[in-house]
């Protein structure tokens, strides 16, 4: 088995729209309509398991590593909550994007243009944020384990993904991509859909103990995600190292 999680169609793929990560209007605008909702759950989550105080930096203290950081649509608005981050990347051209937005929001980030498996650091960090990420990773196995190894004990790992079933199928790939646009045709591969039993196995394995799993729904009425109790489609889940 190759110790690899990259995936060099899912690079190349977004390597192509990577000018569009801040135009809310753009290839990304589903992620800028999803960022409400994750920032939310990862807040609470976070207040309520470090037992922080609910003031302007809630998550003031806190080292959090986002993996598969994009253009930075995630770590900024944990950065803004007090929390100093890093976030890495293995297309150059994120983090070339994601720096640039920085420099405007001067915002307490640092940004590597790194897979898991080849970012070193000396750091352990209390919380790692594996959002949308795991369904286009070459390893979902590999690349927990990797991720893992950066989370300090009692740590926090969020994972954000899509679950492998038909609806999913329907509503993110035909739906989304064929009849909505909502997505560039191609933007997901069903088969690299992961089941939440699955993926709690695989975290299991790297000493990371699930701790919530909680689905993610749109309602087209307000135009608005939510957290659900459906998890047919998107779901998120929280783990905790052992």
């Amino acid at each position: 088995m190759k110790n690899n999680t990259l995936d060099k169609k899912e690079i190349e793929k977004f390597s192509k729209i990577a000018e569009e990560w801040w135009n809310p209007t753009g290839k990304f605008r589903p992620l800028h309509k999803f960022n409400p909702i994750r920032i939310k759950y990862i807040k609470d989550n976070l207040i309520n398991d470090f037992d922080l105080i609910n003031n302007k930096k809630p998550l003031d203290g806190l080292k959090i590593l986002d993996i598969g950081c994009g253009g930075g649509l995630l770590s900024e608005p944990m950065a803004r909550l007090g929390a100093k981050v890093t976030g890495i990347d293995p297309i150059k051209r994120n983090i070339e994007i994601a720096k640039h937005h920085l420099n405007k929001s001067k915002l307490n980030i640092k940004y590597y243009n790194f897979s898991p498996e080849k970012f070193k650091s000396n750091n352990k960090y209390d919380v790692i944020l594996n959002m949308e990420i795991v369904e286009h990773v070459e390893n979902v196995d590999i690349f927990i384990k990797q991720s893992a190894k950066f989370l300090k004990k009692s740590g926090i790992m969020f994972i954000a993904t899509l679950n492998q079933t038909l609806k999913s199928y329907l509503f993110a790939i035909v739906g989304a991509e064929y009849i909505l646009k909502w997505l560039p045709i191609g933007t997901h591969d069903w088969q690299k859909f992961i089941k939440p039993a699955e993926l709690i196995t695989i975290c299991k394995k790297n000493s990371l103990n699930l701790k919530t799993v909680d689905g993610i729904s749109f309602n087209p009425i307000i135009d608005k995600w939510n957290i659900s109790i459906d998890k047919s489609v998107n779901y998120i889940a929280k783990f905790k190292k052992n």
